[in-house]
């Protein structure tokens, strides 16, 4: 049983919260590069190091839920069943994550990345961050270093799958087709003792 949390918590959670709205609200009305953290501040209506102490960057405000995917994609390899194979496994999650990116809500979040240079660089660093991430539940997982190339390789396929299929035109066909190249690249390279 998870125990709920406590006021404190509750209260961050929501500050948190109020910022990223604020400032995913301001940047979509004006334009992120026209936004500054001051501004931010002020609209949630908290000081500039309330913002700081929820938000490492500005960049983070537009991908405040970027922990919780990094979380998800572990919980896929460590949470799957008892003898349910890795990749199928991955693809779930990852079919479920560009499921809710590519909801229509998401698509003006999404151009002003793609028309964003200091959100696109922090969307690449944040990708490497999520694939050395992965690459560690699995080589855990599996019992391998945390430096297995095997691991290291089939995270970073996961990772780039994600961002290839929400920019595709079409997001299921594009995983079909990335997952099959996975699982044949998984197939010729994993560890005789992995699933």
């Amino acid at each position: 049983m998870t125990v709920p949390p406590g006021r404190r918590e509750r209260k961050k959670a929501a500050t948190r919260q109020k910022i990223a709205d604020a400032a995913l609200r301001l940047f979509l009305e004006r334009g992120y590069d026209a936004v500054g953290i001051r501004d931010v501040a002020a609209e949630a209506d908290v000081a500039v190091t309330t913002l700081f102490a929820h938000f490492a960057s500005k960049e983070a405000l537009v991908f405040e839920q970027d922990p919780g995917f990094e979380h998800r994609l572990a919980q896929a390899v460590t949470e799957r069943a008892p003898h349910e194979p890795l990749i199928p496994a991955l693809r779930r999650e990852i079919e479920a994550l560009v499921r809710h990116c590519t909801a229509d809500g998401a698509a003006p979040i999404w151009r002003m990345v793609e028309t964003s240079p200091a959100l696109r660089q922090y969307e690449e660093s944040m990708r490497l961050r999520h694939a050395e991430s992965l690459a560690a539940a699995i080589a855990a997982e599996l019992g391998l270093g945390p430096d297995a190339t095997v691991c290291r390789t089939i995270a970073r396929f996961v990772i780039d799958a994600y961002s290839l299929a929400r920019e595709a035109a079409d997001p299921e066909a594009a995983l079909d087709e990335i997952f099959r190249m996975i699982e044949a690249a998984w197939a010729a390279a994993r560890p005789s003792a992995s699933s």
